[in-house]
């Protein structure tokens, strides 16, 4: 057996986080001893407007007013702050108001927040098809509105769609989404996350109420986020304290992390357009080599017919025979970080939700394995990944599923 590569790894990861970029580092260095920007002496002043200049930068570059943008710490918060408080907040207003709609393959801090909402708060679930590429059908969606309203007039509360999903790249179609659920006055939350690094995101634009960013999937730091809430939103607040942030969000406000997460915006939406096409030129690259082994399918949009319809950055294949895995222990042994897509608990693999809903069984889902690239990501990066692929597809169907051994 081969020692593990022990070398700084090929990172095929930024789904889940990207290496922090240059401009961040320097950025929280610049602004690591400002004050709290609450205190109202000079020291406090001088954050507050260190704080008010971030928001309005980071607006400009996501298509918001300033007073729109909300500060968390990061995508979850901003998904659960979102999902549940306009979901208690349409409620409280009219307490007819209990479903909520919602594809399968919604990111899990939306997903698993619904199905709180279902546990503890009474509301009920309606899940909206997908196609088998990963993308909302959106005639079922108007007839599944249509057929509530109809039944139970004011009983829709809150609608979810992602931006783009994080495991098979597919773009949805956000706007026309809104405009739908905007006739039956039903708000829409829309999870921006994997969308904002490489395509256009424009709040205003797609007339969602409420719009989750991060700034960890962009190289920004960890720990630092924002929820894009329209001005004439109502939202019930998550957490209560000293009503800062519209008194949505309360907590003193992490100003070096705010002003590094507006520089490194501004820095990647300047950049979007190439950054796109040169991600967009290497994964096809590494589509062409990889569907050319046998066994290998490639899932969500094709990005050879329907380039549109696929974030650049985003290749996931499914591996008839491998399980997903062993598949990513050993190509991090081999000096690759790659994903499953895949939720595990207690060391026991479990097949992607996002790929059953998709029409995939067990078998084909255990199967999977997700690359994708950033702003760290070389051609030759990508070529060293197209040589070792097919020894270690090999190596991994040679092992066979964790299940089979099993019974």
């Amino acid at each position: 057996m081969e020692p593990p590569n022990t070398a700084e790894p090929r990172y095929f990861d930024h789904a889940a986080t990207a290496p922090v970029r240059q401009t961040a580092v320097r950025v929280l260095t610049e602004t690591m001893t400002l004050s709290n920007p609450s205190s109202l002496h000079s020291a406090g002043r001088r954050a507050r407007a260190a704080v008010d200049a971030a928001r309005a930068q980071l607006a400009a570059a996501v298509g918001a007013h300033p007073s729109e943008v909300i500060f968390t710490s990061g995508g979850t918060e901003a998904d659960n702050q979102a999902l549940k408080g306009l979901y208690w907040a349409r409620r409280s207003a009219d307490p007819r108001r209990r479903y909520v709609l919602l594809p399968g393959i919604e990111h899990s801090a939306v997903f698993e927040t619904a199905e709180w909402l279902e546990a503890h708060d009474e509301a009920q679930l309606r899940l909206l098809p997908v196609d088998a590429e990963g993308v909302v059908d959106l005639p079922a969606a108007e007839q599944l509105l249509e057929q509530l309203v109809a039944e139970e007039p004011e009983s829709v509360a809150v609608a979810t769609l992602m931006w783009a999903n994080s495991e098979v790249g597919a773009l949805q179609p956000v706007a026309e989404f809104v405009r739908l659920c905007e006739r039956f006055g039903v708000p829409v939350h829309t999870d921006a996350v994997q969308g904002l690094s490489t395509t256009a995101v424009d709040f205003s634009a797609c007339g969602a109420a409420t719009m989750a960013i991060t700034a960890h999937k962009l190289g920004g730091p960890v720990g630092i986020g924002a929820l894009l809430v329209r001005r004439e939103v109502t939202l019930t607040p998550v957490l209560h304290g000293g009503g800062q942030e519209r008194d949505i969000r309360s907590g003193t406000l992490d100003v070096a992390g705010i002003c590094a997460f507006a520089a490194v915006v501004e820095e990647v939406v300047a950049g979007r357009q190439e950054e796109a096409a040169r991600l967009a030129q290497l994964r096809d690259r590494l589509v062409e080599a990889v569907v050319e082994i046998p066994g290998v399918t490639l899932r969500g949009p094709d990005p050879r017919t329907a380039p549109q319809r696929r974030l650049p950055q985003n290749l996931h294949v499914t591996v008839a025979g491998a399980e997903g895995d062993s598949l990513l222990f050993m190509l991090d042994m081999a000096g690759f970080a790659t994903a499953t897509g895949s939720a595990c608990s207690a060391g026991v693999p479990r097949p992607s939700r996002v790929l059953l809903v998709m029409g995939l069984s067990e078998e084909q889902a255990r199967g999977a394995q997700r690359f994708t690239l950033g702003h760290t990501t070389t051609e030759d990066d990508v070529e060293a990944l197209i040589a070792v692929l097919p020894e270690i597809i090999g190596r991994a169907r040679a092992a066979g599923m964790a299940a089979d051994r099993t019974r």
